[in-house]
Order: C-alpha cells, then sequence, then structure tokens
C-alpha cells in the first residue's frame, strides 16, 4: 500500500533558497540496494536490486517472487545487477536489456544482455556485449545505456579504478561509452570502425566511471555524468570519437590526497559542461518533460549519493544556466532519479532497505 508523507523541502539554488512543498509516496520498500527503474507500458515497474535480483512493481505493489530466468551477476563492492533498460518497441515485442558485473574475483567485467519478459521470467537470454579486457576490481563498473533515435545502444563502462590508465587506451573498452546494434553487431558508421588500434564499438573515451546517459528526446544530443575522484566529478555532452580526457585532466585529486594530473585542460581532450568540487558522488540521471511540474520542463536530474539530494540543472539550449539542490531533507543516498510516464519524479534509495519514492506537487 502506497504511504503518502507531505514535506516541506527547502529547495536551493546557487545563489538563493526557497521553500518549496512536495507530497512522497513510498511505492516500494525494503528492496536490497536498488539501482536502476523502468516503466512498462501496461503501468508496472523493473527494480534491479544491486544484490543480483531483478523485481516487480505491479497494481502498485512489490512482487513478492523475484523474476526468474536473470543471469547470475558477480555481486562484490561496487559490483552486482545493474541498469534495466525496455526495447523502444517493448510493446510490440516484451524485450529489455540488462546490465551487470559479470565474472569473479579475479576476472570480472561489465555485460550486456536482451531477453524477452513473459511477467514473471526472463527467457531467451542472449549476451550482446562484455567489456574487454576483463579486470580484477569490484569498482567502476559504469554498466548505465541509453538509446539513440536511431535504435542503437549506448552503454557506459568504467574503467576499473586501478586501472584509469586504460582509459587513454581506446584498444580496450575500458572507461568508454560504447555504442552497438541490439543484437550486439557494431553499427557501421561508429567512429573508430576500420581503425584496427581502437575498439570498434567505441563511441567516446577518457572517461572515469560513467553512472549516468541522458539521450535528449528527439535529438543526438548525449549527456553524461561520472564520478571524479576526490573532487571533479563531470557532466559532458557526449560526441562521438571524443576523448574526455581522464586521468590526464581532472579537476579532482586522489582520495590520499595525492596530484592525479598537473592538468585541467590538454589540447585534443573535451571539458566538462558543469564539474563539481567537492564531490557530490553522482549515481542516475533523468531529462524532465513532464506535466505535473511545469517549470522543469527541459531540464536534467541528477540524482547524487555523497550529497544525499537530487540536482536539478536547469538548461537553455543546451547550456546549464542554474543548479538546484533538491531532497536533501529526506537525509538518503539516493541512487537513481526517474521522469515517470504520469509527469511525477521517482527516487530510489540507496539502501539494504531501499525504497522508491513517487514525488509530486503537494495537494
Amino acid at each position: 500500500m502506497f504511504r503518502r508523507l507531505l514535506v516541506i523541502v527547502f529547495a536551493c539554488s546557487l545563489l538563493s533558497c526557497a521553500k518549496a512543498e512536495f507530497s512522497f509516496e513510498t511505492i516500494a520498500e525494503d528492496l536490497n540496494y536498488p539501482w536502476s527503474l523502468a516503466f512498462l507500458p501496461d503501468g508496472s515497474m523493473l527494480v534491479t536490486e544491486r544484490a543480483g535480483q531483478l523485481r516487480v512493481i505491479r497494481n502498485g505493489s512489490l512482487v513478492a517472487e523475484p523474476v526468474a530466468g536473470v543471469p547470475e551477476a558477480y555481486v562484490a563492492g561496487q559490483g552486482g545487477m545493474f541498469e534495466i533498460l525496455p526495447d523502444p518497441n517493448y510493446a510490440e515485442n516484451k524485450t529489455i536489456y540488462l546490465s551487470f558485473a559479470y565474472g569473479d574475483k579475479k576476472d570480472n567485467a561489465t555485460r550486456v544482455v536482451r531477453a524477452r519478459f513473459d511477467g514473471k521470467q526472463l527467457n531467451d537470454v542472449e549476451t550482446i556485449f562484455t567489456a574487454t579486457p576483463m579486470k580484477d576490481t569490484v569498482h567502476h563498473f559504469g554498466a548505465r545505456m541509453a538509446f539513440l533515435p536511431d535504435g542503437t545502444l549506448l552503454i557506459t563502462v568504467g574503467e576499473g579504478s586501478r586501472y584509469r590508465e586504460e582509459a587513454q587506451k581506446p584498444e580496450n573498452h575500458l572507461g568508454s561509452i560504447v555504442r552497438i546494434n541490439t543484437d550486439g553487431s557494431i553499427p557501421a558508421d561508429n567512429p573508430y570502425v576500420g581503425d584496427a588500434r581502437v575498439q570498434p564499438e567505441t563511441w567516446s573515451w577518457g572517461h572515469r566511471n560513467p553512472q549516468g546517459i541522458v539521450v535528449l528526446p528527439g535529438t543526438d544530443t548525449v549527456y553524461e555524468h561520472e564520478h571524479g575522484p576526490r573532487g571533479g566529478d563531470e557532466l559532458n555532452l557526449i560526441e562521438p570519437g571524443k576523448n574526455y580526457g581522464w586521468p590526464a585532466i581532472t579537476h579532482g585529486i586522489d582520495y590520499s590526497g595525492a596530484q592525479i594530473s598537473p592538468y585541467k585542460e590538454l589540447p585534443g581532450m573535451e571539458q566538462p559542461v558543469v564539474y563539481w568540487v567537492p564531490s557530490i558522488a553522482p549515481s542516475g540521471m533523468s531529462y524532465y518533460d513532464g506535466e505535473l511540474f511545469p517549470e522543469w520542463r527541459g531540464d536534467l536530474f541528477i540524482s547524487a549519493l555523497a550529497e544525499k539530494s537530487v540536482r536539478r540543472l536547469h538548461l537553455e539550449e543546451g547550456v546549464v544556466v542554474s543548479q538546484e539542490v533538491l531532497f536533501e531533507d529526506l537525509g538518503q543516498r539516493i541512487r537513481d532519479v526517474r521522469s515517470g510516464p504520469d509527469g511525477a519524479l521517482y527516487l530510489l534509495t540507496d539502501s539494504s532497505q531501499g525504497k522508491v519514492l513517487k514525488v509530486t506537487p503537494a495537494q
């Protein structure tokens, strides 16, 4: 049963704070580190739990039994089950895409499968992408996904933390965004097709741990955000074939306090649209185009773990002109933020008793 709570939140921009009232409904709770949320045409929702399960919310209630037929994920450190993404033609083909950490302690990687969902289980599960090379760390998998208007699939891949130098070596997938067809084949117009020195799936490179990716509706405009080290979280405007600099350039320092690079910019490397020092630890990201919050239309929303908030980035002609900090009073690490088909904003709290919260204007 839904639980409704009226919360008065102080929504702070870079210049001022204003009182705003929101209504919060608990749609589901006691989820084991929920990571990603997707909406289906019949009104139900799919939620991944990083602990390795895929769950269904149907008719307003969390279905007790997890979805059957889900591939086994490597659950350790930051690894586990990650993104759930329905096919653009889901109503006809019932196809979903699922990303997760694959392998074991010595050899693991970001993997993506596609499958048909019959309402209770996954069928015809097929691997369509596995990042190479395998690594032996439990950090920085990336694993967010988004569709371009042409139906091709973008997948973010982290650089594995200890392997950060690999992000400047496009002969592997570490620290990159890849683009594939939905059957796993490589689009002929990828920027490095035919270049034997670069993985043919590579779309962009020089990333650290890309944890959010959004394609603006009806366009090829792609925004991505990624964790910096100690400071230097970034929002980037992604263009194919571009190098985004990590770790050769960065606005952050190592967790130890040591310098990673003396450079914040270098020729041939892209600058972020926005960066954050200190870190906010960005997680999910969504574009809002709903009706419930007309003043939010056309803006990006970024969930944050360390800041325990959601950042609203107000865009004008593709430029971030202001930021607003929302929902800090919840006191929760927010793993994902989604704009629902009903115009509400949905939040996933990052906890072993995680929740799905629905945000609407106060009645």
